[in-house]
């Protein structure tokens, strides 16, 4: 029998309500109903509001939304959702996301309603933390289809992102001949000073002390980006030849 006490005492919080509350209340009503669930506390107690757990419930409909995209769900993708969640949550509460995720995707998911809700709940700096992990789904096969990308594209701009910022983490993952300029969002045109500025102004955006009070497993993501912005830079620098 699953032990589910662990996963939702990460706390859906305020996910439990609106349209996201309404997917999640139908993934676990019916692993309720199969009898597979016993979560270890009293049935109405799954309310431990804590924002890492919100982000984690939130971001499996975000998940289940990518992995729908192409019209079908590859172990790969699957593969990287259980790695993200063993690192950040432990390997229990990865297998029983992964149930979730299951069922999840046999539901039609809402994605303006569903991307409203978090862009009104959530902080800029957590919806890019989303936005990154969801490119990484999309290119955990080799290939981000174009299926995928217009998803990826229509969930950054029902959240709120800025086109600067869609274009910035999509060139992180995507082979393309100005994808250095592309992650620190300038154009190819740039002089080396305006190169200089927005190398600062990114490290500045996804400089892990930014999501220090997040916990570990956000200030891991924010690493990975701010690798990715100082590796534009030093590759602008090499081609340019300036220090």
């Amino acid at each position: 029998m699953v032990k589910f006490g662990k996963w939702v005492g990460l706390g859906l919080g305020w996910a439990l309500g609106g349209p996201i509350g309404g997917i999640l209340g139908l993934a676990v009503g019916s692993i309720f109903d199969a009898g597979t669930v016993d979560t270890g506390l009293p049935r109405g107690d799954v309310r431990s509001r804590t924002l890492r757990g919100d982000y984690a419930a939130s971001l499996l409909v975000l998940i289940a939304a990518v992995m729908k995209a192409d019209g079908r769900v590859l172990r790969s993708e699957l593969d990287y959702v259980k790695r993200y969640f063993v690192s950040r949550f432990g390997e229990d509460t990865a297998s029983e996301a992964v149930i979730m995720l299951r069922d999840i995707l046999k539901q039609e998911i809402p994605l303006r309603d569903v991307t409203h809700q978090l862009s009104q709940r959530l902080e800029y700096s957590y919806r890019l933390e989303m936005l990154h992990f969801l490119f990484g789904i999309a290119a955990s096969d080799s290939a981000i289809s174009d299926a995928e990308n217009s998803v990826l594209s229509r969930i950054a701009g029902f959240m709120g992102i800025s086109d600067s910022d869609f274009q910035s983490i999509r060139a992180m993952f995507v082979s393309q001949t100005d994808a250095s300029y592309k992650i620190l969002e300038i154009d190819s045109s740039a002089t080396d000073e305006e190169v200089k500025r927005a190398y600062r102004r990114m490290a500045m955006k996804y400089h892990p002390d930014k999501v220090s009070h997040l916990g570990e497993d956000f200030k891991k993501v924010a690493h990975e980006k701010f690798r990715k912005v100082k590796e534009a830079y030093d590759q602008i620098k090499k081609e340019r030849g300036f220090s």
